[in-house]
């Protein structure tokens, strides 16, 4: 009878899996899980970016990041946000479509990056006149901490159904 090694055997990977469950919530929830890289233990950057030069172009825009202290995690896409002047009105940069969120562990020195994908636009007819970028990350009391970096990579082309021509793409490790 082959049925019941085959169930202990499956039995016992998921006892396996649920002992490695902290039961915290990764992600935008407000909760990290345990060992999430704060944002207040890493160095970050943003660029040189590839900027659009004119309506209608696409520009790439890249954010890295070094871990300065203890072993973290990057767990889901990146959270960022682009504000207008005063951060008055802001919106959440989708991730790119067809883009895969992995999970990253980073040692202290480490480093990685994710990249904003734009269409820049015109000035004025429904493009979004950027001026701030919102880069948020899990705290350790659950609230989240944002860095904010100055846009100068001119307006965000509206696309057509009340959003914008932007996306950000999934972490990466930079180096080897």
């Amino acid at each position: 009878m082959r049925a019941v090694p085959i169930a202990v055997t499956a039995l016992s990977a998921l006892l396996l899996l649920t002992a490695c469950d902290d039961g915290g919530e990764g992600g935008k929830s407000g909760q990290p899980k345990k060992g999430a890289c704060a944002i207040d233990k890493v160095s970050m950057e943003v660029g040189p970016a590839s900027v659009a030069p004119a309506a209608g172009d696409t520009g790439e825009v890249p954010v890295g990041f070094t871990n300065q202290s203890a072993e973290c995690t990057l767990d889901g896409f990146p959270e960022v946000r682009l504000a207008g002047a005063g951060d008055s009105e802001t919106f959440d940069v989708p991730p790119a479509e067809g883009a895969r969120a992995q999970k990253l562990t980073l040692a202290k020195g480490e480093s990685a990056s994710f990249t904003l994908t734009y269409v820049r636009g015109p000035r004025g007819e429904g493009a979004f006149d950027a001026k701030n970028l919102h880069v948020v990350f899990p705290s350790e009391a659950g609230d989240p901490s944002t860095r904010v970096f100055r846009w100068s990579y001119g307006p965000v082309a509206g696309d057509g159904d009340g959003g914008f021509e932007i996306s950000v793409g999934a972490y990466q490790k930079v180096g080897d």
